[in-house]
């Protein structure tokens, strides 16, 4: 009997110093928690915008202009916002940004300049485009392509894709890293340079 009481006395004090532990790791446990949601709700400013090719069509000096739009183009519309910082979130100032797509129908202009234009982010790193939604042509997605590159520094060639568009599983370029977001009737991306 005396030996029961012992089992069961020494079972109620190792479980009650387990508890105890658990007891003092809970705050550490709901910090490392808070943590992480803290953590995943910052922007990723740290991971550079993904480089990609330019592809073929690429044409130098285009117009500067905030909307590729012209007279008698009929495709459905959009408008990009976005902005460029930098890794450590600030945004850069004055960064050329340099636009070409193709038209509704998948095909460039490579004689003049329609459809390109390249503009300046604003003192807070901002740029607004608008522009024709993209088409498709034989193994790509509708896209947009973009040349980024601050004063005296590298330039980083990528391309935007369009959210939900059925053709991104098939595009042998597509990546989830560069899909726009869509914010009501409007796209947004964020573009991170290298520090």
């Amino acid at each position: 009997m005396d030996n029961h009481r012992t089992t069961r006395r020494r079972l109620l004090y190792v479980s009650g110093g387990v508890f105890l532990q658990l007891g003092l790791l809970a705050p550490t446990v709901l910090t490392t928690q808070k943590s992480w949601a803290q953590r995943s709700a910052t922007p990723a400013c740290s991971r550079p915008t993904l480089p990609q090719i330019a592809g073929p069509f690429f044409m130098p000096q285009s117009p500067e202009r905030s909307s590729l739009i012209e007279p008698g183009m009929t495709a459905s519309r959009m408008r990009l916002r976005g902005q460029v910082v930098d890794a450590n979130c600030r945004p850069v100032p004055g960064v050329l940004i340099d636009f070409w797509q193709c038209d509704d129908k998948g095909e460039y202009d490579n004689q003049g300049y329609r459809l390109r234009g390249h503009q300046f982010a604003n003192q807070n790193g901002q740029f607004v485009l608008d522009t024709l939604v993209p088409g498709a042509y034989p193994g790509r997605t509708p896209h947009l392509h973009v040349r980024v590159q601050r004063k005296g520094g590298p330039v980083l060639t990528t391309q935007l894709y369009l959210p939900g568009h059925p053709g991104n599983s098939n595009d042998f370029l597509f990546d989830p890293r560069l899909l726009i977001e869509a914010r009501g009737h409007e796209y947004y991306f964020q573009f991170v340079l290298p520090a």
